[in-house]
């Protein structure tokens, strides 16, 4: 791919075939990192998880839980108590309004139970269509693409689409790989933008796909420095991964804790 001859149609769909089968070997491990057991838990939590960072959410939501654990609970919360439960996660009025709302309107059209389709799910308070793309795919199995800023961000570095609309992402990114393979690579490009594709200094030295992406050397490129910007438990393995020393990995950052 040249300034003189654009990548084609096709061109993109294998370079795009080929990043997604070096994430599922670089983040292994990646998945859903709101902790849930079921729908209502995982829509409570992607609602918290709004200006917030998961593990912020994950140290609220064990008390929340136990205490709330049907619809009608939230319906009925009192406002107050439940403000006071959630305020760590910021914004806890209007996030209160939200969870108190779902609760009401999921009891009044849904029996109390989460509803398992895109076109109900975004009919919900508090829900949009990532929120609902997040429950479809790991509290129903069904495939959603996930466009958080993460997503939004990897997939333009990589050129898989101009689009800068998230629905319109979606469907671009969407059309790039097969359905059944929608719910994971979202987790994978999140994974891969919280530990190794940072906003404002990427691991470009230190990163599995620097041969596939044409914003490569947007980041550090020297391996030593590109290593230091490695987070996560894994980011000793993800320096190994490119054949660097993972003793290069700061030890902060593999306790650090990934955006």
């Amino acid at each position: 791919m040249t300034a003189s001859s654009p990548e084609t149609d096709l061109g993109r769909t294998r370079r795009a075939r080929r990043i997604g089968r070096v994430l599922t070997e670089t983040h292994p491990d990646a998945h859903c990192e709101l902790d849930h057991s079921n729908a209502l838990e995982l829509a409570v939590a992607t609602i918290l998880s709004a200006q917030c960072t998961d593990k912020k959410v994950n140290e609220v939501t064990p008390k929340l839980f136990a205490r709330y654990r049907s619809a009608a609970d939230y319906a009925g919360a009192d406002r107050a108590e439940l403000e006071e439960l959630i305020r760590p996660t910021g914004f806890f009025r209007n996030k209160t309004s939200s969870l108190i709302n779902l609760g009401q309107a999921l009891c009044e059209r849904y029996d109390g139970q989460v509803p398992g389709k895109l076109v109900d799910l975004v009919t919900l308070p508090g829900i949009g269509r990532k929120t609902a793309n997040v429950i479809l795919g790991n509290a129903f199995d069904v495939p959603g693409i996930t466009v958080d800023t993460h997503f939004q961000r990897l997939v333009q570095r990589w050129k898989l689409t101009t689009e800068t609309d998230p629905v319109k992402i979606e469907h671009a990114v969407g059309a790039l790989y097969p359905k059944r393979d929608w719910t994971m690579l979202s987790h994978r490009i999140i994974f891969h933008g919280r530990r190794v594709c940072h906003a404002r200094k990427p691991a470009c030295g230190a990163c599995t796909l620097a041969k596939l992406c044409p914003s490569y050397g947007t980041g550090p490129t020297e391996p030593v420095a590109a290593a230091k910007l490695l987070k996560g438990p894994r980011a000793r393995d993800l320096a190994a991964a490119v054949g660097l020393d993972p003793e290069l990995v700061p030890q902060q950052a593999v306790a650090a804790e990934a955006p």
